[in-house]
Parts: structure tokens; sequence; C-alpha cells
């Protein structure tokens, strides 16, 4: 019997509508684009332990055989986090990339759990949460670590 695969998640695909808005948007957060040769046909963010992918929402569809149609206007189930080392960094961080052009979804508060945290959105509606959290580490080298 073979060993089964490593369990890793290495990139996140966001489907957007508009190539140049979203290369720029995520450049201008600082994150550094990598494999510029894609031009615009696919971009790569190192966002540190992970990647975030850019591609064109139809092809995005296309090539997951799914309807590019119709796009969805509400919550997707999922969101992106900015993990954060204080209080003061979560409110950093939505100001910034709402400077960028995000538009802020919630602003920061004091959470149930005892972290604080609030939302924004890229240009395409890709919901981000930037969050600080007890017990969860942000180190030097850009990785969330956890306890056991």
């Amino acid at each position: 019997m073979s060993k089964p695969p490593i369990p890793r998640l290495t990139v996140i695909t966001l489907g957007v509508a508009d190539m140049r808005r979203s290369i720029a948007f995520y450049e201008a957060l600082g994150f550094a684009r990598k494999m510029c040769a894609t031009g615009e046909a696919v971009a790569f963010f190192d966002t540190g332990a992970t990647v975030i992918g850019l591609f064109p929402w139809d092809e995005l569809a296309h090539d997951a055989t799914l309807p590019a149609e119709p796009r969805p206007g509400a919550f997707r189930g999922m969101t992106l986090a900015w993990n954060c080392r204080s209080a003061e960094e979560v409110d950093q961080v939505i100001a910034f990339a709402v400077s960028k052009g995000a538009r802020c979804l919630k602003s920061a508060n004091v959470t149930d759990y005892g972290g604080y945290s609030g939302y924004f959105t890229d240009p395409d509606g890709h919901p981000w949460e930037a969050v600080v959290a007890p017990h969860i580490d942000v180190g030097d080298d850009r990785h969330v670590h956890l306890p056991d």
C-alpha cells in the first residue's frame, strides 16, 4: 500500500473581471508578483506561505467546468484572511486596502472569541478578513503559527 499524498494548500486562484485592475490592486497591497512573463493571462503573487493566483473569471469557470453566469452577488461561503499581530495593525490593513481600491464591508471591532477583526473586498468582491486572534501567531517569516 502506498502512502497517501501529503496535504497542502499552495495556491488560491481568484476569478477576476479585469486582470489589469486586479493585478494593480494586489501589487498596491504589497504582494510581490512572480512569474511576470505570463503578462495578463494569469498572475501569481507571493503571500508568504501560499500564492494568490488571478485568472479571468470566465476562463476559470470554464477550466473548472462550472457556469460563468450568473456571477454571485451574495456571499460565496469563503473569505481570505490577513492575520495581523495587533488590533492597530488590523485597522491599518483595512485603511490601507481601502486606500488602494478595496471596499470596507465591516469596520474592525472586538470579536466574541477575544480577537479583533474587520472585512474588506477586493475589486471583484472577494472578501478579506483582517484579524488578530488569540493563540494565532504571525511570525517574522510571514507564516501563521498555530498551537498544537
